[in-house]
């Protein structure tokens, strides 16, 4: 019989990541977020249209193209609510206090999250892998003391 190894904290909180990554509604990048303090969920958030409206899912993306200082465009579906906001608007809709806590999450939060994270308190990040357009995230991560670390040094495809 095999000996088993129970996962690290780290681990769980993002395989539960992974699983609330499920119930995204925008395909382009099924995105989850659970926060946890002393190793216990305080909450969590998937990518998702605002409630009420209608989800990528039922009604396609919708796209915006987006020219960065170096000349390169990228585009995004601006019909979502991000996971990271998703999680930190149940938090506040529960009275659920994040000060002090962790966010687990798929990729780099983006510059937007990023700023929402550092205003709730949040102390720690750990993503699967970085987000495309990373740079002034994780530059706001440091700048602000949120430790930001991640799982795999790779790009997030999506």
């Amino acid at each position: 019989m095999e000996k088993f190894t129970r996962p690290s904290w780290d681990e769980y909180f993002m395989s539960v990541c992974d699983a609330i990554s499920l119930r995204s509604t925008c395909g382009r990048g099924r995105s989850g977020a659970v926060i946890a303090k002393d190793n216990q969920i305080l909450v969590t958030g998937y990518a998702g249209a605002p409630k009420g409206l209608p989800h990528c899912d039922e009604a396609g993306h919708i796209l915006k193209q987006i020219t960065h200082e170096d000349g390169s465009v990228t585009t995004h579906c601006v019909r979502t609510v991000h996971a990271e906001q998703n999680a930190v608007c149940q938090a506040a809709r529960r009275g659920v206090a994040i000060e002090g806590a962790t966010v687990y999450c798929r990729m780099t939060p983006c510059r937007t999250c990023a700023m929402l994270l550092i205003n709730c308190g949040i102390v720690r990040v750990l993503c699967q892998r970085r987000y495309q357009d990373a740079s002034d995230s994780e530059a706001m991560f440091k700048a602000s003391g949120v430790k930001l670390e991640y799982v795999h040094d790779e790009i997030q495809k999506y």
